[in-house]
């Protein structure tokens, strides 16, 4: 579709964002409000905390952001009356009945005005408790087809997943959406009972109440939970596994709108809209490319003809394995990070190991030697400590 059209279609619609202080809907806001307008409508789900309500996170976590600097530029006090009255926080939580929406006039209020919904709340943590996770990408997209159901006027769902809803799967994987108790090892389970999972979920968590465990040990036991039932349906963790139970909440919908479902890879920085480079927190491969600016990291496993799971979030951006270390040796070469003194941290081009075998040589020759030893000394500590 050309790009003109797409600014046309949201042109007078209003539109309902859940998890909107995440990064992807803040870089969705900030597109729509800077490129088109004259849309009529923004809702904004938001979770009130202790801490904050709702319109003070707003401010603090999206307006008031980097990312919006383009136009805050472009319009300047002009903002606050021209296109943020058009942005309506409303405090809710997707893991609730009616998102949380306690309200009942503002609950009509938008089952009337919503011409399209952008479902983008997620927990992405691998190893989230399974009880969260459950309830953001699951039952939350559940809650979400609810209150869908009572738009008069809704043309479009578009819910965010991930790409790795495939798992471990490899090849050509076609594009097409989870049915309903679909498993990916059918082996094991034929049949994935989603009810069964939520009461599993339930009734660990009542469980572990009941005997008054410390909220650090239930938070490692549901932690512990969600990998064991995502490996035993054949997912390898349970964002994975629970983001695919929110596609197969969707499947009824499209008797009443369009579903649009899109699964992107590893998101990192814009790469020209609203400016290059804006990214918030360290995400996904960053952790690696930080561990690396810092001298920690030496090495690198993976095929370098392979092409890396990543995207910009605003466009499409291939990039293979072998390409990474030298653009991230040319950059920190240029733009080294400083150590606790300020001073550069130096670093040399990683090495690449192209295979498991060459990994385990590469730990054996460097690192194997020191572990022995230390394993040595503790074992001879702790005879001496038992002979006194």
């Amino acid at each position: 579709m050309e790009e003109s059209k797409i600014l046309q279609y949201f042109e007078g619609k209003t539109i309902f964002i859940t998890g909107a202080t995440g990064f992807l809907a803040k870089i969705f806001l900030e597109k729509i409000l800077r490129v088109q307008p004259n849309i009529k409508k923004l809702y904004l789900l938001i979770r009130e905390t202790a801490k904050k309500s709702t319109e003070q996170r707003l401010q603090e976590e999206v307006v008031n952001t980097e990312l919006f600097r383009v136009l805050r530029e472009e319009y300047g006090k002009d903002l606050n009356f021209v296109l943020l009255p058009k942005v309506i926080p409303i405090s809710g939580d997707v893991s609730h009945d009616n998102l949380g929406i306690t309200n009942p006039k503002i609950r009509e209020e938008m089952w009337q005005e919503i011409d399209i919904i952008v479902n983008s709340a997620a927990t992405t943590k691998f190893d989230e408790r399974y009880d969260i996770a459950m309830g953001i990408n699951a039952i939350g997209a559940m809650h979400v087809q609810n209150f869908a159901r009572n738009c008069s006027k809704l043309e479009t769902l578009l819910h965010v997943s991930t790409a790795f809803v495939h798992g471990t799967k490899i090849g050509l994987i076609p594009e097409k959406p989870y049915h309903m108790g679909e498993t990916l090892d059918a082996s094991k389970i034929p049949y994935l009972d989603i009810n069964k999972e939520k009461h599993i979920m339930e009734e660990t968590l009542k469980r572990l109440k009941t005997q008054k465990a410390m909220e650090k040990e239930i938070t490692q036991t549901m932690k512990d939970l969600g990998i064991e039932r995502a490996k035993l349906h054949g997912w390898p963790n349970t964002y994975v596994f629970t983001k695919a139970i929110g596609e197969m909440m969707l499947e009824n919908f499209k008797d009443k709108a369009k579903v649009i479902i899109i699964r992107p890879t590893i998101i990192t920085s814009t790469y020209r809209e609203p400016f290059p480079g804006w990214i918030e927190g360290v995400r996904t491969l960053d952790s690696i490319f930080a561990a690396y600016g810092k001298g920690k990291l030496k090495f690198f496993v993976g095929d370098p003809e392979s092409k890396l799971d990543m995207i910009g979030s605003s466009r499409q951006n291939p990039v293979k394995y072998d390409e990474v270390k030298w653009l991230m040796h040319r950059y920190l070469a240029e733009n080294p990070l400083l150590d606790s003194q300020g001073k550069p941290i130096k670093v040399g081009l990683p090495t690449n190991l192209n295979s498991m075998a060459s990994f385990h040589n590469y730990i054996a020759i460097h690192y194997l030697p020191f572990l022995q030893h230390m394993h040595q000394c503790k074992t001879k500590n702790q005879s001496c400590q038992a002979s006194s």
